[in-house]
């Protein structure tokens, strides 16, 4: 008798789009009306509220709130109906990426999560996507033309050399290069680095995950990324890029002198796991691992909600490391009869 392949994303691909689908609606109500906690609560309402329906055991690795003290869907969290028999899961995931440009109504906020599952259901997931004890990271994202060729670009590198070596694979000149950047204060070396190369540079006010993954996407108008950004956000943008077949280089960036102490004493951290360089194999590891994302407003990575006629019209993306499918969803959605489901009630909200 032939052996069943053991391909469990199958159970429940589709339903991590509606979660994301959910999450970015339930947000939407409250896009630029100035309460960035309200957006992140209802999206994480949302997000519970469709996995009560999905048939696995998802434990959450990577949750959101650690930074900003936020509402939010946290690390160890149970997701999913864990009834005997389900699939074990790890799951990374950001409600609201961007609650700040959601609660001012700006472009670039998305809803995303990435789901990890074991070669053999006996395996145990929750290492699957790691904990890094760092608030930040030092980041720099290419995408598949660049992680694919024989010169690589270092971390260590001067920023110079690795646009030159972005240019030389993507077949351009470093002054046509586009290059992202927070638009932080922390950043303004680099920022002035990058404008005295002469690429071009496009500063963000958040979404630090859309950001990353931009790169590796087609049609992206976006060549690398490059600045220090959340950790959970790392990991989370490091399984897109991953199924998309580019390379994301990360390393923990300890914000100020205590942090710096408090790794070593508390998290035993030594001066060898402050220099690690993380790829997208560390941070994602395995090819058992699905990315979806849904936008909220437009960004390049995905276009936001809007309306037509009688209709809300969201866009997501489902992409799967095994194959590097990619998948681009339209949905429209009927504003008499669409309903999302929330955690905290049991019931279905409707639009």
């Amino acid at each position: 008798m032939k052996k069943r392949r053991h391909d469990p994303e199958r159970i429940f691909d589709l339903d991590l789009v509606r979660c994301t689908e959910n999450a970015a609606l339930a947000a939407w109500k409250y896009f630029g009306k100035g309460d960035k906690n309200q957006a992140d609560y209802a999206a994480s309402d949302a997000i519970r509220g469709m996995f009560s329906l999905i048939d696995c055991q998802g434990l959450v690795r990577i949750g959101e709130g650690r930074k900003d003290d936020a509402p939010g869907i946290f690390t160890d969290e149970k997701l999913g109906t864990w009834q005997e028999g389900s699939v074990p899961a790890a799951i990374a995931l950001d409600p609201v990426d961007g609650t700040t440009l959601t609660a001012k109504g700006l472009p670039g906020a998305i809803s995303v999560l990435a789901v990890a599952t074991c070669k053999s259901p006996e395996d145990d997931p929750r290492e699957l996507f790691p904990s890094i004890p760092s608030h930040y990271m030092e980041k720099f994202a290419v995408g598949q033309a660049v992680n694919e060729s024989d010169v690589r670009v270092q971390l260590d590198a001067p920023l110079e050399t690795n646009l030159s070596i972005v240019a030389g694979q993507l077949h351009k000149r470093v002054r046509d290069l586009v290059v992202v950047v927070l638009d932080r204060p922390r950043h303004d070396e680099i920022i002035n680095n990058l404008r005295e190369i002469g690429c071009r540079v496009r500063l963000i006010s958040d979404g630090d995950v859309a950001a990353a993954i931009a790169p590796s996407l087609p049609d992206s108008g976006v060549d690398a990324y490059v600045g220090i950004g959340g950790s959970p956000e790392a990991v989370i943008a490091a399984a897109a890029i991953k199924c998309l077949g580019g390379q994301q280089f990360c390393r923990m960036w300890p914000k100020n002198e205590q942090e710096r102490s408090r790794l070593i004493a508390e998290e035993n951290c030594s001066e060898g796991d402050l220099n690690k360089v993380w790829t997208v194999d560390i941070m994602a590891p395995g090819d058992n691992l699905i990315f979806a994302a849904t936008g909220i407003s437009d960004s390049p990575m995905l276009t936001g909600i809007h309306y037509k006629d009688n209709h809300c019209v969201t866009h997501s993306i489902l992409m799967r490391a095994r194959n590097r499918t990619v998948r681009h969803i339209e949905a429209y959605h009927d504003l008499k009869l669409k309903t999302v489901r929330l955690h905290s009630t049991g019931e279905e909200m409707s639009l």
